[in-house]
């Protein structure tokens, strides 16, 4: 007699659930922060393409036009459409703050890191300059590093990331010092790793989810500072737009073009918010409590 035999099912495994969608769903203004990013993004890579007029375009008939059909956002002081300079300005703004956030990572994770894993004299050391600098309020060391080196876009970018990396120094430090001594890098040190070893494999990929969320807040940071730096003629020289020489040139015309100074504060309000939400976001979901 022939035996039927009846494959057996595969055990049927829990999906697991899309990280996209769980993000939205339990942090919706973080989302919300992420779509607005986005739109800044789009319109700085697409500048050359949304802008309705050329940024530097100078138009005397059409000079402190109100917002209308053809000029959207009104116009300036000497023509030239306020919308289009809006949109190309998102690009100065948007590679300041990713850029200068950039070098403050790149200088802080590493000396943040020897301070924490080696202490001693190399942490008493570094933990004393990072004080000196953390003395200073951040935008008027860089105000000062932007009028040593020279007004334009990247020494700006340069006073900035050097201004903010002492924040990252002593955020990176503070989480070392917990992760060591922890049990599995008493493991890794038991086991005859070498203390670089550890300190790259074992140490800093368990450090990075703070270190994510400042660097959000700080690309906030950046933005207002690059157009602080811009609207105190340190940053962005013009003709090429930019939010803060914008609102520069628009502090004289306040009572007769108001326009000028409310959209691109409105824009800078908007990125920074949008960065903030993010990085709220960002922080509950990193967080192992809240899961």
């Amino acid at each position: 007699m022939a035996i039927s035999t009846v494959p057996a099912s595969a055990p049927v495994l829990p999906k697991r659930p899309n990280q996209v969608l769980a993000f939205t769903k339990a942090q919706p203004l973080g989302a919300f922060g992420v779509i607005v990013i986005s739109v800044y993004l789009i319109c700085a890579l697409g500048s050359h393409w949304l802008a309705p007029y050329d940024p530097e375009a100078v138009d005397f008939a059409a000079m402190l036009s109100p917002p209308g059909r053809e000029h959207w956002f009104g116009t300036d002081e000497i023509g030239r459409d306020v919308l289009s300079r809006v949109i190309w300005g998102a690009r100065a703004s948007l590679l300041a703050g990713v850029v200068s956030v950039s070098i403050s990572l790149m200088l802080g994770v590493p000396i943040g890191l020897a301070a924490g894993f080696l202490g001693g004299f190399v942490d008493a050391l570094i933990s004393r300059i990072t004080d000196a600098f953390l003395a200073c309020p951040f935008l008027i060391l860089a105000i000062a590093l932007a009028a040593f080196l020279g007004p334009s876009l990247s020494n700006a970018m340069i006073a900035i990331g050097v201004s903010a990396t002492p924040i990252f120094v002593r955020l990176t430090r503070a989480q070392v010092l917990n992760v060591r001594v922890e049990d599995y890098v008493e493991a890794a040190r038991a086991v005859g790793n070498p203390p670089w070893r550890i300190a790259l494999r074992h140490v800093l990929p368990n450090v990075t989810a703070p270190l994510i969320v400042q660097a959000t807040l700080a690309i906030a940071a950046a933005v207002i500072a690059e157009a602080s730096l811009s609207f105190l003629g340190l940053g962005q020289q013009p003709p090429d737009p930019s939010w803060g020489s914008m609102l520069n040139t628009a502090k004289n015309y306040i009572d007769q073009a108001p326009w000028m100074a409310i959209w691109p504060g409105l824009a800078i309000f908007g990125l920074v918010l949008a960065f903030n939400l993010l990085g709220d976001g960002l922080r509950d979901a990193l967080d192992p409590r809240q899961r």
